[in-house]
């Protein structure tokens, strides 16, 4: 019988992983735990915590590594977080809790008792996922256990015809879509999952990531599926060209989600093996809606509604999902529909595959009357080599300009106007980048241009580059 886990350090059968849970949960009973905090990498300890919450009927907060302290905070306030579990290093961030030890799954870690009032919260919450947004005061995402269920059985029937046998975690389990796509499901179909701490797969804080560390630990631990983020395939993509390398032939599939991907990457991605699918979802349906799977794939598309969802577009072209809904936001009376608007604008085809064009606020209209959505150009820019981030504007402005960070630093601007031309190239007039600036830093969480979790901050964008580009500079609020 295939092994349940593999942590790096040893392998669990089934029946010693679900030791390990029943005494996880018997000291989060002990302790009389209502709702649990974690700040862990990838590991047995965390799959142990989490399956014990959910057997106890605890509520599990999973916090990213990568939130900001003010972040943090603001998410064990506002979840009621009464007991905080997290990786022994990290309790010096957190002084004067009375850190006690507690091994979980043979793994050390540190465990405080906070003093918290009880939160109201949906009924049947198990799961409370913090969208990191903008600000340091995320939205707190209530999910019941029949959502989250929904989703990993949903799974499990789409990529029955796989036959995946062994997963490996290559986001963390704080990120919705790894903890139910990337665990729950696999551990429901009986498949091993292979999680490593995430320094060992190259990928160290919210957006740096070592794409040769990354396919050396592939080619050692030979999983048949792994998630990605785009900016994860195109290095890993851009590693594998200048090396002269493949993919492992033990790939089945590797889906990709979090932001738009495009039909050029993933065709590229392919040609070198990486069986890469892209898909749709949102943290309000439970995570993923929709995937391309081998054999039934569009690329440039989402893919299809996978078995546990429903989705319609609105007349104004919104796309409306379904059926795994959230319960509710933290701290918030007003009640979830049937029907839930997703807040991004796309279309599905005559042969059912999603397309989405982007976000329905940051439409931007021309002083032409033309409707834009800058992601679906900045896509098309991303889908060159040379280009690794672009951000677009042009609302109210006769035509559309980009900011541009390169892949390679080096690049001049001859090679960027050059990308600039291709993506031009396969869009409408109204569509095309008119004007371009090469950006003064990359967009991340350090430079200010990027949330932690690697979404660009438009306005921050536009206020940095506004010289630039000629657009008129907004007044501060």
């Amino acid at each position: 019988m295939r092994p349940a886990l593999d942590d790096g350090r040893r392998t669990w059968d089934a029946a010693q992983l679900s030791q390990a849970v029943a005494d996880a949960g018997q000291a989060l009973g002990a302790a009389g735990t209502r709702v649990l905090g974690t700040v862990l990498d990838n590991g047995a300890a965390f799959v142990a915590l989490d399956e014990a919450a959910q057997q106890r009927g605890i509520v599990h907060v999973p916090l990213p590594q990568f939130f900001s302290a003010l972040q943090m905070r603001h998410a064990l306030q506002a979840a009621g977080v009464d007991m905080l579990i997290v990786a022994a290093p990290l309790a010096s961030a957190w002084p004067g809790l009375g850190w006690k030890p507690i091994d979980v799954a043979g793994e050390p870690l540190m465990h405080a008792r906070l003093q918290a009032a009880e939160v109201a919260m949906p009924p049947r919450t198990a799961k409370i996922s913090f969208t990191s947004g903008t600000t340091g005061a995320p939205k707190g995402v209530c999910l019941s256990a029949d959502a989250l269920q929904r989703v990993a059985r949903g799974l499990v029937e789409a990529m029955a015809p796989l036959h995946i046998e062994r997963h490996l975690n290559a986001l963390p389990f704080a990120v919705l879509l790894e903890n139910i796509a990337g665990l729950m499901a696999p551990r429901l179909h009986g498949a091993t999952v292979v999680s490593l701490p995430l320094g060992e797969l190259g990928l160290t804080g919210s957006s740096s990531f070592d794409a040769a560390r990354f396919q050396a630990a592939v080619q050692r631990h030979r999983p048949h599926s792994l998630i990605l983020l785009p900016q994860m395939l195109r290095a890993w993509c851009g590693h594998l060209m200048q090396s002269g390398q493949r993919a492992s032939a033990s790939l089945k599939l590797v889906a990709v989600g979090g932001a738009a991907v495009g039909g050029p990457l993933i065709r590229a991605a392919q040609a070198l093996g990486i069986p890469a699918c892209e898909g749709y979802g949102l943290s309000e349906g439970a995570s993923v809606q929709t995937l391309n799977l081998p054999g039934a794939e569009r690329p440039g598309s989402a893919g299809r509604p996978l078995p546990h969802a429903r989705l319609r577009i609105a007349d104004d072209g919104e796309i409306l999902i379904a059926g795994s809904l959230f319960s509710g936001y933290l701290g918030e009376a007003a009640s979830v529909g049937e029907w839930w608007p997703s807040g991004d604008l796309g279309h599905v085809d005559a042969e059912g595959y999603l397309h989405v064009s982007g976000r329905k606020k940051n439409l931007l209209i021309t002083t032409f009357g033309r409707n834009v959505s800058p992601e679906w150009v900045e896509t098309a820019l991303r889908g060159q080599p040379a280009v690794l981030q672009a951000a677009v504007f042009g609302d109210g402005e006769p035509a559309l300009s980009a900011v541009l960070w390169p892949t390679q630093t080096e690049a001049d601007d001859a090679t960027l106007q050059a990308a600039v031309d291709a993506a031009n190239a396969t869009l409408p007039d109204y569509a095309r980048v008119a004007r371009w600036t090469r950006a003064r830093a990359a967009f991340d969480a350090r430079s200010g241009l990027a949330t932690a979790n690697g979404r660009p901050r438009r306005e921050a964008i536009r206020q940095r580059h506004a010289d630039a580009l000629g657009l008129a500079v907004e007044p501060a609020t």
